[in-house]
């Protein structure tokens, strides 16, 4: 890794606990929304289906928009993480954001990538790793 090291493991913890409380209030209301948009409490058959779409789409907007617009996420500007792309330290390119939030949806909650990051040489996450990405100290 080229001059700065990643953030300890246990900072990005303490962001990801953070990004998970967030990420229950974003979801509580855009399922409360889409509850109000359905015209029912009762979401089953298809309309759970379309839920689990819409919550996805959410979730991917929320994460692209901060990753794309200035690297960081509410809870990573709390802990003074950044995103930056592995290559030069520029901003991450949308292609590299949609790749990163894809591998880890699936590698987060099987906390793969966080045992991944303590034997890895930079101390990175797995899917920083194969999305090209780089977890940095903020100023």
């Amino acid at each position: 890794m080229s001059g700065d090291a990643a953030p300890s493991i246990a900072r990005r913890l303490a962001s990801m606990l953070y990004e998970f409380l967030l990420l229950f209030a974003i979801g509580f209301l855009a399922t409360w929304l889409f509850q109000f948009a359905a015209g029912t409490l009762a979401i089953e058959g298809w309309r759970r289906h379309l839920l689990q779409l819409f919550m996805l789409a959410v979730y991917a907007s929320y994460f692209l928009w901060c990753w794309l617009r200035g690297g960081q996420t509410l809870a990573m500007k709390t802990w003074r993480i950044r995103l930056v792309a592995k290559e030069g330290h520029r901003a991450l390119a949308p292609k590299a954001a949609l790749l990163r939030f894809v591998c880890a949806l699936f590698l987060v909650p099987t906390a793969i990538g966080i045992f991944w990051a303590m034997v890895d040489r930079d101390r990175q996450f797995l899917h920083d790793r194969l999305a090209g990405s780089l977890l940095i100290p903020a100023p």
